[in-house]
């Protein structure tokens, strides 16, 4: 008994730190079971959620106050209130806490309460192994083991949009779309929409409601790709959240968080010329005037809002018969009528000029002919510096022309009309005889021009900050100079040994220098050189129509007698292996650097294989063909054994195999088979090579021939970080330079149809957070061993030497 009761105080307090333990413990099991993925058999009730790994978004239930309406959406954490940035099912709320979001059979998420079943995602493909993960991003995706893309969140915006979504053309229809009020989601009254000449576009119901170009602040927000346009921010504040929201009221928001403030700016109420018709018919609205309200030339104002014509012009009345008044640097009215199978401005304004309901023209960047019938609304003038600026002309009657041209430089008749002969000859004799001094000096000024050109023009005198601002053609053609053989002479110093920057398969490149001082690299084809006119002509045009901060850009050529040279802009840091295989000047190019210039090259094929108006694949992807700026960012250069591709057209195959031995891919070299993927497997050598700081051909180290085969010795040992450049001492994370290891290998596999694309590149590169596939054995591995295995070959492989490797031509027998 006394036993009992002396131990009975210790139980006690025994029975407590068990008690507090388990709850602890309970607690780190609650804690430690928040995730950001749903798997195959895993569900979320009404009172459970996943949360991103940055913790910055939620998704799970939600309901509004006074509206017991269940919805599934994902949130930004860390706001006072909540807020939803995407809703699954707006339009199909569930009325109670049953409600349970699951997978289907099929693989797609789906939200059921016994009773009512509702799909959340469409994604076709998903099977057992398909999971659903929130990112850091905000954006939920649908993936497998095999991380197939099958659906994300982002493709389906509601009133949200957040940094990398986008919202397409209205084409395509990706759009936002206003909640009904601020308790219930269901689409409300406004919507957002991209319009076709990139302006955004606020509707409220079916009608304009507000409408603007992308400028100022709106152009730093957003970036413009062919039929979508993508909401982009900058990463100097990681830990910021920012959002732009379409109010229930049609108010576009800028809204930013963080943990020591928070704001709202309203996007839509900027710019006071974005309102729709906000100055009235046959007006311009002015950003910058005092008044933003000017009636349109030739118009005054009417008794209601907006203006009318001064004089009017019936269709039939030959005296009065209209021309065109041109108006520089506007952006254009509403809701034009493009024409079909109309070639130039000159019929444009011809199509406009016999339609009696025509009240303007233009011929727009894209060389589309525009014509507006009825009233004009919704032009504006902006700053001088927006980029949207183009021409447009105004129909007046003869009268109105004439008075503006005794006040305007710019204002032309066009197609004047007469009561009769005796007037016609009147205007006629006169405007004959100038006509024919003028034919007569145009005669003599071609004949002097063409002697002119045929020496070529002056490349001393090239103005090389106009010429890189300048714009394409009429005809949509870029226009390339044709520069005189002695012009470049001169700029080269007769092409001296000190002015030589370096030597390639094509022939020797010299820096020019030109009269004002800028600097201009002249590229040579040496008469000895294997590659020749063909791969002068094909460079020449295939870069011309490439216009992308990460590509070099052709300024001209010269062809004169033998001389075959092209003219390009000046890199003042030369070429990437200039650097990157050099032992002490590898050691400016630190980790960021590497990064920046990796990011370059990746953007830079991006455009080349999905975003340029030609189809194009380099062939000869390797770092002495990557040229570094003054800022050290990354442009592609060396476009002589490119290829287009056409329409759908996805590989090709060809006898005579030309690139660089140690880039080029298995398909290409063995059987001459190229396609988008050869130059993902070039950019996966490229990715070794920057981090590691090694070249690939000539690397011997334990069994390994060459450095793709050492990555994957290592790889496979887990000793990945063995790879890395031993002079990087700035990077902060290991564990980004081994997923930088992952993507390169994945760009290496042997079948190119399990390498990924140059758009499946890039969201890996910018997404840290991002679950990468195990990548497959890579090509090449066992080389040497290949070739004595099949000593006799039903090809004949013909290697010669070029700067940084070797070019192999193989030609069947």
């Amino acid at each position: 008994m006394q036993i009992e009761q002396s131990v009975l105080p210790d139980t006690n307090m025994s029975s407590r730190i068990s008690l507090l333990f388990l709850f602890c413990l309970g607690l780190q099991f609650t804690y430690a079971t928040v995730t950001d993925t749903i798997r195959q058999g895993e569900s979320l009730n009404t009172s459970d959620y996943i949360q991103s790994a940055n913790g910055m978004y939620k998704l799970g239930f939600f309901y509004q106050e006074n509206w017991t309406k269940y919805h599934v959406g994902i949130w930004f954490s860390y706001a006072s209130d909540r807020n939803v940035v995407w809703v699954a099912n707006r339009e199909h709320p569930f009325p109670n806490s049953s409600a349970v979001l699951t997978f289907n059979p099929d693989g797609n998420l789906a939200i059921s309460d016994g009773r009512m079943l509702h799909l959340l995602t469409n994604a076709s493909g998903g099977n057992n192994n398909t999971y659903a993960r929130l990112l850091d991003t905000g954006n939920l995706i649908l993936t497998n083991t095999a991380s197939d893309f099958l659906w994300q969140s982002f493709d389906h915006p509601t009133d949200t949009l957040l940094p990398g979504m986008k919202i397409k053309d209205d084409k395509t229809g990706w759009s936002l779309t206003s909640w009904r009020s601020n308790e219930d989601p269901a689409p409300g009254l406004f919507s957002l929409h991209l319009g076709s000449r990139k302006e955004l576009i606020l509707m409220k119901g079916s009608e304009p409601y507000w409408t603007t170009p992308l400028i100022g602040q709106l152009a730093d927000m957003f970036d413009i790709y062919g039929d979508y346009i993508s909401y982009t921010t900058s990463n100097n504040y990681p830990s910021e959240f920012r959002r732009v929201s379409l109010s229930v009221n049609g108010e576009l928001r800028l809204q930013r968080w963080s943990n020591s403030f928070q704001s709202s700016l309203n996007l839509s109420g900027s710019l006071r010329c974005g309102a729709y018709a906000f100055c009235g018919e046959f007006s311009i609205c002015s950003e910058t005037a005092a008044k933003p309200c000017d009636c349109l030339p030739a118009f005054k104002p009417n008794t209601t809002q907006g203006c009318k014509r001064k004089t009017d012009f019936p269709c039939s009345d030959v005296v009065q018969k209209p021309g065109f008044l041109p108006m520089s640097k506007v952006f254009l009215p509403s809701n034009p009528q493009p024409l079909q199978f109309v070639g130039n401005a000159s019929e444009c304004g011809s199509a406009c000029l016999i339609n009696c309901n025509c009240t303007g023209y233009a011929y727009d960047q894209e060389h589309r002919c525009l014509v507006w019938e009825g009233p004009l609304l919704n032009m504006k003038q902006f700053s001088e510096d927006n980029t949207y600026k183009q021409d447009f002309y105004l129909k007046l009657a003869r009268p109105d022309l004439i008075l503006q041209g005794t006040n305007s430089t710019n204002a032309t008749v066009t197609d004047t009309g007469f009561k009769n002969l005796k007037d016609i000859w009147k205007i006629v004799f006169p405007i004959a005889s100038i006509a024919v001094v003028v034919t007569l000096g145009l005669c003599v000024y071609y004949v002097i021009r063409r002697k002119q050109r045929r020496k070529g023009e002056d490349l001393l005198l090239l103005d090389l900050g106009m010429t890189l601002k300048a714009n394409n053609s009429e005809h949509g053609e870029v226009q390339m100079p044709l520069f005189s053989f002695a012009s470049v002479s001169a700029a080269t110093n007769n092409f001296s040994s000190a002015n030589k920057l370096g030597e390639g398969g094509f022939g020797p490149v010299y820096k020019g220098i030109l009269l004002k001082g800028d600097e201009v690299a002249v590229k040579r084809l040496s008469k000895s050189s294997r590659q020749g006119w063909e791969e002068l002509k094909n460079e020449a045009m295939l870069i011309a129509k490439l216009q992308h901060k990460n590509l070099v850009r052709l300024l001209g050529c010269c062809i004169e007698q033998d001389e075959k040279i092209l003219v390009y802009e000046y890199m003042p840091n030369k070429s990437l292996d200039f650097f990157l295989f050099d032992q002490e000047k590898r050691m400016i190019l630190d980790w960021r650097t590497r990064v920046g210039v990796i990011e370059g090259i990746a953007q830079g094929l991006l455009y080349l294989h999905e975003y340029s108006r030609i189809r194009i694949i380099h062939r000869d992807l390797k770092p002495s063909n990557i040229l570094l700026d003054n800022d050290m960012n990354s442009k592609i250069s060396d476009f002589g054994m490119a290829r287009i591709f056409g329409g759908n057209e996805s590989q090709a195959n060809t006898n005579r195999i030309v690139g660089t031995y140690g880039y080029m891919s298995p398909e290409y070299a063995l059987e001459g088979l190229f396609s988008i993927k050869s130059d993902v497997y070039s950019f996966g050598v490229l990715l070794l090579e920057i981090v590691s700081g090694r070249k690939n051909t000539g690397f011997y180290q334990t069994d390994c021939f060459h450095l793709i085969g050492y990555a994957w010795e290592l790889w496979t040992s887990d000793r990945g970080s063995d790879l890395v450049d031993p002079l990087l001492d700035d990077i902060s994370s290991m564990q980004m330079v081994l997923r930088y290891l992952n993507i390169a290998l994945l760009c290496l596999q042997e079948s190119a149809e399990d390498r990924p694309t140059m758009s499946d590149i890039v969201v890996m590169l910018n997404n840290e957070s991002g679950v990468l596939p195990y990548p497959k054995e890579p090509a090449f591995l066992n080389m040497r061993n290949m070739s004595k295995a099949n000593p006799t070959n039903s090809n004949k492989i013909e290697i010669s030497y070029v700067s940084g490797g070797i070019v192999s031509t193989m030609e069947g027998r």
